[in-house]
């Protein structure tokens, strides 16, 4: 250990690492804000405390077993000529649970406060249910940037100081991200926008046809930025 903390590549490691789970996390932001704000201000605030601390351990869970990942690369079952392995079925997955979640939501945000009244989910179990939904979104979010993790960086000591710092940000963002999307509803279609086209990207890595995340991202900095831009407009024109 003291080894690496005079070591400029282990820095250099740990910063690279560290700016990619941040970057990669940007949509699990987005999602954790949209899962909270169904939820009252307090149970918002613990069900996002409780959620984002299991996730952490998830997450670090998954870099100590680094033969198990490593080994979900290969293929386990053909399909119509297809060879897919456990990480091409479970962005599938991820891609398809997104895809599923976003829509509902949608479609709630379309039909209006009866829908989410005749969901017939009492407060404990939404708490519950927005926690199991933080955990499992994250550890969709987090699988590939844990197993790109393993070919940037060589030790797990920088792994998991890259995760937990991630992690920390991850949780100082998102309740601001949350009171701002409360506060302007318009902004919670387009993060919802944003989970379909990341779940459609998913979902298409699962296939072996790689969208460029640097194309995701720019396309949701440039919504982002109309957004604001609406935002600050629709400020300026109130008497």
């Amino acid at each position: 250990m003291p080894a690496l903390l005079s070591d400029p590549h282990a820095w250099a490691a740990l910063a690279a690492l560290t700016a990619l789970e941040i970057v990669l996390g940007i949509d699990n932001v987005v999602f954790i804000s949209i899962l909270v704000a169904r939820l009252p201000p307090d149970r918002g605030r613990r069900a996002r405390r409780l959620g984002l601390a299991l996730a952490l351990v998830f997450r670090l869970a998954l870099l100590f077993a680094l033969t198990a990942l490593i080994k979900l690369t290969q293929p386990v079952v053909t399909v119509l000529g297809n060879e897919f392995s456990w990480h091409d079925i479970v962005l599938i997955a991820g891609g398809l649970f997104l895809i599923a979640k976003g829509t509902r939501e949608i479609h709630a945000e379309i039909e209006g406060p009866e829908s989410d009244a005749a969901s017939g989910m009492d407060a404990g179990k939404a708490f519950f249910s927005v926690i199991v939904q933080i955990v499992v979104v994250d550890l969709i979010f987090s699988l590939d940037s844990i197993i790109t993790a393993i070919g940037l960086a060589q030790n797990i000591e920088i792994m998991v100081a890259a995760v937990i710092i991630a992690v920390v940000v991850m949780y100082a963002a998102s309740g601001a991200v949350a009171q701002f999307i409360t506060a302007h509803p318009t902004t919670k279609m387009l993060a919802l926008a944003f989970l379909l086209m990341i779940g459609a990207a998913l979902v298409a890595d699962g296939f072996d046809i790689h969208v460029p995340r640097g194309y995701i991202y720019f396309a949701m900095a440039f919504a982002a930025a109309v957004e604001t831009i609406n935002v600050i407009a629709g400020r300026n024109r109130r008497p």
